[in-house]
C-alpha cells in the first residue's frame, strides 16, 4: 500500500515538474503547459521503465512486444512462399 502511495506521488511530482518546465520554458499558456505534462508525463515514465527494465535484451529493440514464437513464425510463413527463381524453373519446364 506504501508503495503505490509513494508511485503515486512520484508520479504527480513529476506532472508538477513538467507543469513547471515545459510551461515556463516554452512560454505556454496555463491550458497549454497543462496538456504538455499531462502527455509528457507517460511518456516520461515509459522510456524510464524502457530504460532500466530488468528484462531488456540487448540488440532486440522491442522485447516486451515480441511473443518466443514469433520469429519461428515469420520463418515458416517464409517457406511456404517460392523464391522467384522457383517460380522461373517452374514457368521454363
Amino acid at each position: 500500500m506504501l508503495a503505490k502511495i509513494k508511485h503515486a506521488a512520484l508520479i504527480g511530482c513529476l506532472f508538477v515538474f513538467l507543469f513547471i518546465v515545459i510551461g515556463g520554458g516554452l512560454h505556454l499558456n496555463p491550458g497549454g503547459a497543462f496538456l504538455a505534462a499531462a502527455t509528457g508525463t507517460p511518456l516520461v515514465i515509459h522510456f524510464f521503465n524502457r530504460q532500466w527494465s530488468p528484462s531488456v535484451v540487448e540488440g532486440d529493440p522491442l522485447p516486451s512486444s515480441r511473443s518466443p514464437g514469433f520469429m519461428r513464425n515469420i520463418a515458416e510463413g517464409e517457406a511456404r512462399h517460392r523464391s522467384a527463381s522457383e517460380i522461373e524453373t517452374a514457368v521454363r519446364r
